[in-house]
């Protein structure tokens, strides 16, 4: 990103101008258009933590419309590796973009003033972002404290319905079935069937057959090493934590002794010579190209992580090396929680600061792309290139479904469906919109229909139609009241964001120690990580998160 320059030293008068403009004081209201009846141009600096390696500039077909219609460019920079670091340079320097999606550092944005309050901006200028969340407004909140809303929340959709699971323990197609399609329920059966694969096939195109790998590059250890802890122990996603569904007490979920059996068992599996031994030391690249080698036959990740290995994979004809998605769990008796609800979640989300010009253009830009025109438009594209409208109903064409599938990449860089989904609030799957027809492709004929043929061979064979059949159902857990806790701000003017990097500098380092430990060894290794997490201020940082759980139920729940 380029320097924010002259512009953050002078956007908080600009901002307070335009905003006292909109209320109707000097200059009258800001005009979305030039005298020619077009939208102004006006370019923002965006920023956002989280990857987009298709991001085109927005010369992609989709952005090119989303310019015209509102007069935007966004100028944007998008973090590789958590963008941590940059956060806290922007709250330290006060040097901020127009436009910024934190994630989970909002708090340190808060704390340095950075963040305008959107509740008169979406109040006078953004209908549309106040029927989408209708209802659910008093979500948007930031605490019980301070009421402002700093964010709209992108990372989960309005009346969100899950059809298809991208998550879980994932077998290659070829392994599932030249081994007769095998149970798949445990992680014994995980185990048996990457043995018995891999000792039949020691080597792939000249190369050593690598039974399971995992990425613990940063930030991606929580995805494939630390995150499935839980999940295949029976406990719900909440972050870090294990959230007590009756008292609401936070504690760190490595302390639940069903997950030291979990990374007991992985423990088995690197001395098994079953995990790769790179696991912990490979880079996220390394990792996607082992992936798209065609050798590996079993991963532990959500699709996200590894789509654009899959990608090449699928351009290459090579679909029956990639890989289905189960519910492994430790045991029968537990069960796979990733489809308990949550709710309505907030907390991670885009937000205006104050170095922004034009406050009000940057709501209405919101506002479009949160109305019916602008969510069609990001999900489905351009009506008559990217879809059709047949018998009422918008249909994919074959030839664009193919490249939706098996070109992904390259697809979504030169279309732009997708890539603009987290830029503003949006409609779940299932949700349909004035026409009777879904506002995201992800519904169960469209799923299916993007299946490649592999895929449907493997669900065929286990009697599904979708990865999610495979999974326990959303009714078969009660709705959590906080609903996801890794995505609730943390207090700045605390202790608590210094113990909690404590605790994870600990994790990180401790939990592969204990993973690539010998087995009689793992015990002192693994309990001697809890000794340490306590001895770092665990128990008072759990303590601390109790109460912003119990504070943000009683907020979520306020009349």
């Amino acid at each position: 990103m380029s320097s924010f320059k002259m512009k953050v030293a002078l956007a908080p008068v600009l901002a307070l101008l335009v905003l006292t403009a909109c209320d109707g004081g000097v200059g009258g209201k800001t005009s979305l258009t030039n005298t020619s009846g077009a939208p102004s141009p006006l370019t923002f600096d965006f920023f956002s933590v989280d990857p987009s390696p298709n991001w085109n500039g927005m010369k992609d077909e989709v952005g090119k419309v989303i310019t015209a219609k509102t007069g935007i460019t966004l100028n944007g920079e998008f973090a590789v590796s958590g963008g941590q670091d940059r956060i806290s340079l922007m709250a330290a320097s006060r040097d901020y973009p127009d436009i910024v999606s934190p994630k989970g550092e909002l708090s340190k944005l808060v704390d340095a003033g950075a963040m305008l309050d959107l509740t008169d901006l979406i109040e006078q200028h953004a209908p549309n972002l106040k029927k989408l969340y209708g209802n659910s407004m008093n979500r948007l909140k930031y605490s019980n404290e301070d009421q402002s809303i700093y964010v709209l929340p992108t990372y989960y959709a309005v009346d969100q319905k899950y059809f298809d699971a991208g998550g879980g323990f994932g077998i290659q197609h070829r392994v599932l079935k030249e081994l007769g399609y095998p149970k798949v329920r445990t992680l014994q059966d995980y185990e048996n069937i990457l043995r018995a694969y891999s000792e039949k096939h020691p080597m792939t195109d000249g190369q050593p057959t690598i039974p399971l790998t995992l990425d613990a590059d940063n930030w991606r250890i929580m995805i494939t090493v630390t995150n499935p802890a839980f999940l295949a122990t029976g406990a719900p996603d909440d972050g870090e934590y294990y959230i007590d569904p009756v008292t609401y007490e936070a504690k760190l979920h490595y302390k639940r002794p069903e997950e030291k059996e979990y990374f007991r068992w992985l423990n088995h599996m690197y001395n098994e010579g079953l995990l790769d031994q790179e696991s912990f030391v490979q880079k996220s690249d390394q990792y996607k190209s082992k992936i798209a080698s065609g050798r590996v036959l079993g991963l532990i990740d959500q699709d996200w992580g590894y789509a654009d290995a899959e990608d090449a994979l699928k351009s290459a004809g090579r679909a029956e090396a990639t890989y289905s998605h189960f519910p492994v769990t430790l045991s029968e008796d537990m069960k796979d929680h990733s489809f308990q609800d949550t709710g309505f979640v907030s907390g991670w989300g885009i937000g205006i600061t104050t170095s922004n010009p034009d406050p009000v253009r940057t709501i209405k830009f919101f506002d479009y792309l949160a109305s019916e025109e602008g969510q069609i438009l990001m999900n489905w594209g351009i009506q008559g290139k990217h879809y059709e409208i047949k018998d009422g109903k918008r249909v994919i064409p074959a030839e664009v479904q193919d490249q939706k599938t098996n070109h992904a990449s390259a697809f979504q860089r030169e279309s732009g469906i997708g890539l603009y989904k987290n830029m503003s609030g949006r409609y779940g799957d299932g949700v349909k919109d004035s026409t009777d027809n879904y506002y995201t492709t992800n519904f169960p004929e469209q799923i299916q229909a993007s299946y490649t043929q592999a895929e449907k061979e493997t669900l065929r064979a286990y009697g599904a139609s979708t990865w999610k059949e495979l999974f326990p159902k959303e009714e078969e857990f009660p709705v959590k009241p906080w609903g996801a806790a890794y995505n609730m701000p943390t207090p700045g003017d605390s202790d608590y964001n210094v113990i909690f990097q404590k605790t994870q500098d600990i994790i990180r380092k401790r939990i592969p120690e204990a993973v690539l430990s010998s087995p009689n060894q793992f015990d002192a290794i693994y309990d001697g990580l809890i000794a340490e997490l306590n001895q770092a201020g665990a128990e008072k940082m759990e303590k601390q998160y109790t109460v912003l759980i119990q504070n943000r139920v009683r907020l979520w729940n306020a009349d």
